[in-house]
């Protein structure tokens, strides 16, 4: 793949950088031997990217030619927008802290070149800026208040970079260039790329390090090369043709981020961020069973005005949840009206409105996994020892105990389990999600419908066994070669 860096006039460009093609503006967005080429990657360089400039259209044309331009018009327009930067930077705060609070003035400025920077202390933090704002030559400005925050990001032409850091751009660039090389290695065998987000250190990641590995195998088995990456592979995605996210999601998390940014880019993408919106979300699941007559636990949707209400139409003992709650974790169980008063309160603290929930004890849950509207495997997650619920957190909030797992063909389990699990799965989409089921004597209730869902070796694939990961695969296969056969 050819590498061009697009610039206003190439007599003025003073790096070399081997590998790299340096053409002017005019002659790319022009030239027919540039629109005809099928493969190609741009670096826009060009002075200005404001609103049909020439930089502006180096990069929508790059786009819809297929090349990948950095930075895309997105980036452009998110580098506009001061309610964006600071969205986007909150994520990254706490390696702000850590990068600048060491220094004694009130505002520093960070050049930011492939993302490094010519101090390899700050290497981490450009990092992550370059992960959110892709774009090849960037300066942050930061100024400390009661925190450091970042007040502004900005591309920077060549013309603004120091002679002095001539040197330390052209390592950069090389480095970058060395590693996209290194990944875009395919296998001949295979004919896809897919990309699965993991995070190495996650307490209750959604696959094990031995499901991880076998969705890998699964992968080349189907015809599809599937490389791990995690959050800082954020710049990488347009590398690849599907996004398989093993992370627990959120929609304030940069899981969320990958998502928008993998569909955005045309990847086949699971979970997509639809589904990553409407599971992570109690309240809005909530009205969105209940509005479809699909059968849940008495519910009450509580906020300041109606906390009243709660034991009259819940009783005691009941279940409050946070409406983006996890893994068992921001679910509890309330016993007398003080406890209720108390943990409503603290919820509503972080949350206008939260979930509360009739008690419905049982010695286990219903678990179906469903994949492109099909279901695939069914479990009895049974409840942690003298506890309610599947896991049991201890007082930090990590998992102390957890209940045993059965797992058994869809045939087994009871036809209206299943039944009532894949109505309220296709309310939320296609994709991969884990639909907790209570069965009261003969009636399903729907507990949750999980984007995500668990799937570790030797226990969601005891049936299956690596059938399961080939089925999953296998629907990204499907999904990417209808796709570049424009179907949809």
């Amino acid at each position: 793949m050819k590498i061009y860096f697009v610039v206003n006039n190439p007599n003025n460009w003073p790096l070399k950088i081997p590998g790299v093609n340096v053409v002017s503006a005019r002659d790319y967005l022009t030239d027919p031997n540039y629109s005809d080429e099928r493969t190609a990657k741009v670096f826009n360089l060009c002075r200005s990217y404001a609103y049909q400039s020439i930089g502006y259209y180096v990069s929508l044309l790059a786009s819809a030619r297929g090349h990948n331009p950095m930075p895309d018009i997105n980036t452009i327009q998110d580098l506009k927008s001061q309610h964006v930067i600071k969205l986007l930077s909150e994520d990254i705060e706490e390696e702000v802290a850590r990068a600048l609070n060491p220094l004694q003035s009130d505002t520093f400025t960070l050049s930011i070149y492939f993302g490094k920077n010519i101090a390899k202390r700050y290497d981490k933090l450009c990092l992550r800026l370059f992960n959110l704002f892709r774009a090849p030559l960037l300066r942050a400005t930061f100024i400390k208040g009661k925190n450091w925050e970042l007040n502004s990001i900005k591309t920077i032409a060549v013309n603004d970079i120091p002679e002095s850091h001539f040197d330390s751009v052209i390592e950069a660039a090389e480095t970058y260039f060395s590693g996209r090389k290194r990944h875009a290695r395919r296998r001949t065998t295979t004919r896809y790329d897919i990309a699965l987000l993991h995070n190495p250190d996650e307490e209750n990641a959604p696959s094990d390090e031995r499901a991880l590995k076998k969705f890998q195998r699964a992968a080349e088995v189907v015809g599809l090369d599937m490389e791990m990456i995690t959050r800082n592979d954020f710049h990488r995605l347009a590398e690849f043709d599907a996004l398989f996210i093993r992370e627990t999601t959120a929609v304030n998390h940069h899981t969320f981020r990958f998502a928008q940014r993998a569909t955005a880019e045309g990847l086949v993408v699971m979970d997509d961020p639809d589904s990553i919106l409407k599971c992570t979300n109690k309240v809005y699941l909530a009205e969105l069973l209940v509005r479809n007559n699909v059968p849940i636990p008495k519910t009450l949707i509580i906020h300041r005005k109606n906390v009243k209400k709660i034991k009259e139409y819940l009783g005691l003992p009941c279940v409050l949840k946070k409406p983006d709650s996890a893994f068992s974790a921001g679910v509890k169980k309330v016993e007398d009206e003080e406890q209720l008063a108390i943990m409503v309160n603290q919820m509503l603290d972080d949350s206008d409105l939260i979930v509360g929930q009739e008690f419905l004890p049982t010695e286990y849950d219903w678990r179906i996994g469903i994949c492109d509207r099909r279901p695939l495997y069914a479990c009895r997650y049974y409840m942690a020892r003298k506890h309610w619920q599947i896991i049991k957190h201890d007082t930090t909030g990590k998992t102390h105990d957890e209940g045993k797992v059965d797992t058994m063909s869809i045939s087994e389990a009871p036809e209206e389990v299943v039944k009532m699990a894949l109505k309220a799965a296709n309310l939320i989409g296609d994709g991969l999600y884990g639909v907790d089921v209570k069965l009261v004597g003969q009636k399903p209730y729907i507990i949750e419908v999980n984007d995500n869902p668990s799937i570790d070796s030797g226990f969601e694939d005891a049936v299956l066994k690596d059938a399961l990961y080939r089925e999953i695969m296998g629907v990204f296969l499907r999904r990417i070669e209808n796709q570049k056969r424009g179907i949809s």
